[in-house]
C-alpha cells in the first residue's frame, strides 16, 4: 500500500536548505558559482552537516588539497561524524580530520605514504574502516549505497559559469561528480583558475554547485615516473623472463602494468631484446596504462599502437599531444583521461596484468595490507581479477583458459594471465613468500569480516622471481601449486622448506620455468639492454618533448 504520508523529495528539499544558506552568508562576496578562496569555511560550514557522507577527490596523482585542507579546520562540535570517501589517502590532511573528531568512518581504495598512519589510527580505534575497495568497486557504490552528500573535486579551471576543464587529469572526477550531482547533493570544485573560456567542458556547469580558485594549483603526484637508472640487473633479467615466458608465449598484445621498477624493466627492454626475438607488431601493443615515461623508447619504436589512460603524468604533456595516434587526445591537445573507464577497460579488455606485492601465500593469495601498513589495493583487484562476464576471444586469453581446464569436464572458456611478479625478498630483508598472509591478523585486530587479500590465488596464473616462473595454470592440484610457488621462492624459509624432488618433477614438465629453461643466457641480462639508462636518455628518445619533473633531473 502507498504511503499518503510519505515526503518524496526529502534530499531536494535539503538540498535546496543548504544552498540557502551557503548564498545567504557568502552574500555579495558570491559571484554566480565562483566563491572567493578566503570564504571557503563559510561555504563548507553551511553545506556539510553532521554525519555527511563526503567524498574529497584524492586518487593516485591529482588531489583536492586546498579542499582537504579547509575540511580539517571545521569545528568538531558543529560537524562530526563524517563519513568519508576518498580513493587514495595520499595526504596528512586525509587523516587528520579523524584525529581532530570531525570524520569517524572511511571507505577507501588505497593509502600509499599514510599506509603505517592509518594502520595505528585503526588499531587505536581512532577510525571505523567501512571497506578497502577496489577503484572500480568504489566508484560503482558511489551510484549505490555510498552516493556523496558533499563531493570536493579538483579540476585545472573553470569559467564563470560552473563549467570545469579537468585537463589531462580527469581521472575519478566524473565518476565523483555524476553520482552526487544526480542524488542532490553538493558538488564543490576547487580550480588553478577561472577563464573566460575553456580549450573544452569536461564536467558541464549544470552538475556543478560552487567553484573556487585555490591559491596555488593542486597537487598531483608523478606516481608511475621510475629513473631508469635504479633498475638493476636482477630487475633485467626478471623483464626478460616476463617477454620470453609470458608474453611471447601467449602473444599478449592487450595488457596492464602495476607501478614500479620490475615492469619499467619490461617496458625499457622492449625495444631491445624483444626487438630481437622478432617480437615487434606480435606482442605489447594496446596498453590500459598512464603514459609511463619508461614507455617512450618502445612508443618510438613502433612497439606500442594506443594507449588509455586512468591518469596523466607530469611531464608527459607535450609528448602526448605531439602523439595523438598513441594517446586519446581532445582538441585541445591535452589527454582526455578516465580512471573509471580505464579500471573497466583493464579488467574486461586487457588479455594480461602483471604486478607486484608486499607477501605472497601458498595457495598464490597476495596483499600490500601488512601488520604495520594498510596500504590498500588501488585497482589491482579488478586488473588481476578474471573477467568472469568476458565473452569477446583473444589468443592469450583462449591459451591460457585451455592450459587451466585441460583434462576437466569444463565449459571451454578463455582466462585472463594475472602475474604476481616479485623478487624473493623485499626491503629490510623481508621475505616476499609466507605461510600465512599478515592479512588474517590485520582482519582479526581491526575488526574485518575478511582478510584484506588484494589478488586472489585462483585468480593468479603465474608468479614471477628472479628464480623462475611458476605457471600455476598447468597445476593439476592443490599440492603441485603449493610446490611450484615454493619452487621459485628462492631461499626464503617458504622457498627452502619445498620438495625437492616434486619441484624438479614440475620443472620436467615445464611448470616451473627457470632462466636457461628459456634459453636465456643470464650473462646477458644487464643494464645494457634498457633502452634508457637513465632520465637524460628518456628526454632524448623523446625528441626532447619529455620534462621530467624536478626531482628526477640530475643534470
Amino acid at each position: 500500500m502507498r504511503d499518503p504520508d510519505r515526503t518524496w523529495n526529502r534530499q531536494q528539499t535539503n538540498r535546496i536548505a543548504r544552498l540557502e544558506r551557503a548564498r545567504k552568508t557568502l552574500g555579495t562576496a558570491l559571484s554566480g558559482k565562483i566563491v572567493p578562496a578566503d570564504r571557503t569555511m563559510d561555504l563548507l560550514h553551511q553545506v556539510i552537516e553532521r554525519g555527511d557522507r563526503v567524498c574529497l577527490e584524492g586518487n593516485n596523482q591529482k588531489q583536492a588539497d586546498f579542499l582537504g585542507r579547509a575540511l580539517t579546520s571545521l569545528d568538531p562540535a558543529a560537524i562530526n561524524n563524517l563519513h568519508m570517501l576518498l580513493s587514495v589517502l595520499a595526504l596528512p590532511e586525509h587523516l587528520d580530520i579523524f584525529e581532530k573528531g570531525i570524520a569517524s568512518r572511511l571507505d577507501f581504495s588505497f593509502s600509499g605514504p599514510q599506509a603505517g598512519r592509518l594502520a595505528r589510527l585503526a588499531m587505536a580505534g581512532k577510525l571505523n574502516i567501512g571497506a578497502i575497495h577496489t577503484y572500480l568497486e568504489l566508484f560503482a557504490r558511489y551510484f549505490v549505497d555510498l552516493t556523496p552528500r558533499v563531493a570536493l573535486v579538483a579540476a585545472e579551471a573553470a569559467d564563470r559559469q560552473g563549467n570545469l576543464y579537468t585537463g589531462p587529469n580527469t581521472e575519478d572526477t566524473p565518476a565523483i561528480v555524476e553520482a552526487t550531482a544526480f542524488k542532490n547533493g553538493i558538488v564543490i570544485a576547487q580550480v588553478n583558475r577561472i577563464a573566460d573560456v575553456l580549450p573544452r567542458v569536461d564536467i558541464p556547469a549544470g552538475w556543478v554547485d560552487f567553484a573556487i580558485q585555490s591559491p596555488a594549483p593542486f597537487y598531483i603526484e608523478p606516481l608511475f615516473t621510475r629513473d631508469p637508472a635504479q633498475i638493476s640487473e636482477i630487475q633485467v633479467l626478471m623483464a626478460m623472463m616476463a617477454i620470453r615466458g609470458i608474453y611471447a608465449e601467449y602473444e599478449v598484445n592487450r595488457l596492464n602494468h602495476g607501478i614500479g621498477f620490475d615492469t619499467a624493466a619490461i617496458e625499457l627492454i622492449l625495444p631491445t631484446y624483444a626487438e630481437s626475438l622478432g617480437l615487434k607488431g606480435k606482442i605489447a601493443k594496446h596498453w590500459a596504462l598512464n603514459p609511463h615515461p619508461a614507455l617512450i623508447p618502445a612508443i618510438e619504436a613502433g612497439f606500442v599502437e594506443s594507449i588509455h589512460s586512468f591518469g596523466s603524468e607530469l611531464g608527459m604533456e607535450n609528448y602526448i599531444r605531439a602523439r595523438p595516434d598513441i594517446f586519446f587526445v581532445g582538441p585541445d591537445g591535452s589527454m582526455r583521461s578516465n580512471r573509471a573507464f580505464c579500471q573497466a577497460a583493464g579488467h574486461y579488455a586487457c588479455d594480461l596484468f602483471i604486478g607486484s606485492t608486499l607477501q605472497i601465500d601458498l595457495q598464490g593469495n597476495s596483499s600490500t595490507a601488512t601488520l604495520d601498513r594498510i596500504s590498500g589495493f588501488g585497482g589491482a583487484p579488478n586488473m588481476g581479477a578474471d573477467a568472469r562476464g568476458r565473452r569477446h576471444v583473444s589468443a592469450a586469453w583462449l591459451k591460457a583458459g585451455r592450459q587451466a581446464r585441460e583434462g576437466k569436464n569444463l565449459v571451454p572458456r578463455g582466462q585472463k594471465l594475472v602475474v604476481q611478479m616479485v623478487e624473493t625478498f623485499r626491503e629490510h630483508m623481508e621475505p616476499a613468500f609466507v605461510e600465512k598472509l599478515d592479512a588474517w591478523q590485520l582482519a582479526q585486530q581491526a575488526g574485518m569480516a575478511i582478510p584484506p587479500v588484494m589478488i586472489y590465488g585462483e585468480d593468479v596464473t603465474h608468479i614471477l622471481t628472479e628464480e623462475g616462473i611458476a605457471n600455476l595454470l598447468l597445476c593439476r592440484n592443490d599440492d603441485e601449486r603449493e610446490q611450484a610457488i615454493r619452487g621459485v621462492a628462492g631461499y626464503t624459509p617458504v622457498g627452502m622448506a619445498r620438495d625437492k624432488r616434486m619441484v624438479e618433477d614440475l620443472r620436467d614438465r615445464r611448470i616451473i620455468l627457470r632462466a636457461e629453461d628459456l634459453g636465456i643466457d643470464k650473462r646477458l641480462a644487464t643494464r645494457d639492454l634498457l633502452a634508457a639508462k637513465n632520465m637524460k636518455d628518456l628526454v632524448r628518445a623523446s625528441g626532447g618533448l619529455y620534462d621530467p619533473p624536478k626531482r628526477f633531473r640530475n643534470w
